[in-house]
């Protein structure tokens, strides 16, 4: 799916409250992310396929980076820097990951990460984040002897299933949705009398296919275009999770819908402040679903499907507008969308090359934007002796695709960010700024209306925008 002007690479940020020591920050991620086998392995492709292969010069400090910002090393400086390295490929000939430890940074030392997709989905990388941290500051320094990393491990995916609970109150419900689905395919398999109950599932596959296919193409606009080979990043400052979920209770929506609807409404601000018209414009997001059990979020690779999601950036009323995303959502998960996607990219993945890139193409073009969303830990970490303050990652995107939107929550506070295409958005630190406005205004609309369950009705969300229009 790589090509130079989409990189298929996570890259993240984790800022911390206190200065570590650079040894033994490099001490933790040799004891602790190498212990993951994988990581000492690069990827080798050639005309007879692909594979993984142990890189016998490995160098750790090829991958382990202390580096410095210039000028005030503010947030500007950060993002550029950022943006620079999410704009540059990993170099091939070795294994496909960096840590970047930038000292200076105004507000706390900042680990740059980049790991190669190839390597593992978000749902794997979290867990992968988890091994690289723990809640005791000292435990945080110590390293692990290899006998006791399968015990520490089966401790971390019960740890990784209880961070995780928040995603069956909502905030990533289509995996959840779209994993029951999936369950009963793997029960199908594993029990192939029961195949007759399931008799619909190829056929409703199909339609699923025929249905995507059938889709329009996202038309030209302000985020769908031709693309370069430079990326910009940024993310906003956190929003409460507690006030996000305030906020769903009184809609009677659920937390992924609020977040979504916000960022909708930043992009819709964005647009009038660039003076185009949103009012005709349509747009679609392709939203990574997990389709991994979650005892099994601690192994690597790639397990999630893509649905396409609408985003109603031509609605003007902001509470219409969680209404709108509510209703798209709930189509989804009522759908099979995401595990056809799944079997259609393992059937491209061992396909023949010639038919992976205009296939990839096909479906990029319907869609102008990736959008995930990752409930993460809801107490705090620490790493190499700091505790963690903020963590924020940027999702990759293929094909003709031009941004990417990612939510994240840790410590009670969700972080939003946007990679962009420079040649669309230079300024995605316009749009995240919108994004807290947005989030605000539905906040202070829906406490001012009544924040108990379900108090506030679509119809009633007109007749408040007709008000604050009035007003």
């Amino acid at each position: 799916m790589e090509q130079p002007t989409n990189l298929m690479m996570i890259t993240g940020v984790i800022v911390l409250e206190d200065a570590v020591d650079f040894e033994a920050f490099r001490d933790v991620l040799v004891n602790r992310f190498l212990s993951f086998r994988r990581f000492r392995q690069k990827a080798v492709e050639s005309a007879r396929g692909c594979w993984w292969e142990q890189d016998e010069l490995f160098e750790p400090s090829a991958h382990i980076i202390r580096t410095a910002l210039p000028g005030d090393a503010g947030k500007a400086e950060l993002e550029e820097l950022v943006s620079q390295l999410a704009s540059t490929p990993l170099d091939k000939t070795k294994p496909l990951w960096q840590f970047h430890l930038v000292e200076n940074y105004s507000e706390g030392p900042a680990i740059i990460t980049r790991i190669h997709h190839c390597y593992a989905d978000g749902i794997a990388l979290v867990q992968v984040l988890l091994s690289l941290t723990d809640a005791d500051r000292d435990q945080s320094l110590k390293l692990i002897s290899p006998h006791h990393w399968k015990k520490r491990r089966a401790a971390e995916s019960n740890i990784f299933r209880r961070l995780m609970a928040p995603a069956r109150e909502g905030i990533d419900a289509v995996g959840h949705f779209s994993y029951k689905m999936l369950e009963e395919a793997a029960q199908m398999i594993r029990e192939p009398h029961l195949a007759a109950d399931y008799a619909g599932t190829a056929a409703d596959l199909m339609a699923e296919l025929a249905n995507a296919l059938l889709l329009t193409d996202d038309p030209p606009s302000r985020f769908k275009g031709e693309l370069g080979v430079r990326k910009n990043v940024a993310w906003a400052e956190p929003v409460d999770l507690e006030e996000v979920k305030a906020v769903g209770k009184a809609l009677g929506c659920t937390v992924n819908d609020v977040l979504i609807a916000a960022m909708t409404g930043a992009l819709h601000r964005y647009m009038l402040d660039c003076g185009d018209d949103p009012s005709n414009v349509t747009m679609r997001a392709t939203v990574p679903v997990n389709l991994r059990p979650l005892e099994h979020a601690r192994e690597l690779g790639n397990h999630f499907g893509l649905v396409f999601l609408e985003l109603p950036v031509a609605e003007d009323n902001p509470l219409a507008r969680v209404y709108r995303v509510a209703d798209f959502m709930h189509e989804l998960k009522n759908s099979r969308q995401a595990m056809m996607s799944l079997g259609l990219l393992a059937a491209l993945g061992m396909g023949p090359a010639s038919l992976q890139k205009p296939a990839l193409e096909l479906f990029s073009r319907k869609a102008s934007t990736v959008l995930t969303n990752v409930p993460g830990p809801q107490a705090p970490l620490y790493m190499a002796g700091a505790k963690i303050r903020e963590m924020m990652f940027w999702v990759p995107q293929s094909g003709s695709v031009g941004m990417g939107i990612s939510i994240i929550s840790y410590n009670g506070k969700v972080f939003s960010g946007l990679i962009t295409d420079n040649r669309l958005v230079p300024d995605p630190s316009s749009v995240v700024a919108n994004f807290r406005r947005e989030f605000e205004n539905l906040l202070h609309l829906t406490m001012l209306l009544g924040p108990e369950a379900g108090t506030i009705s679509p119809e009633d969300a007109e007749l408040v925008h007709e008000w604050v229009d009035e007003d």
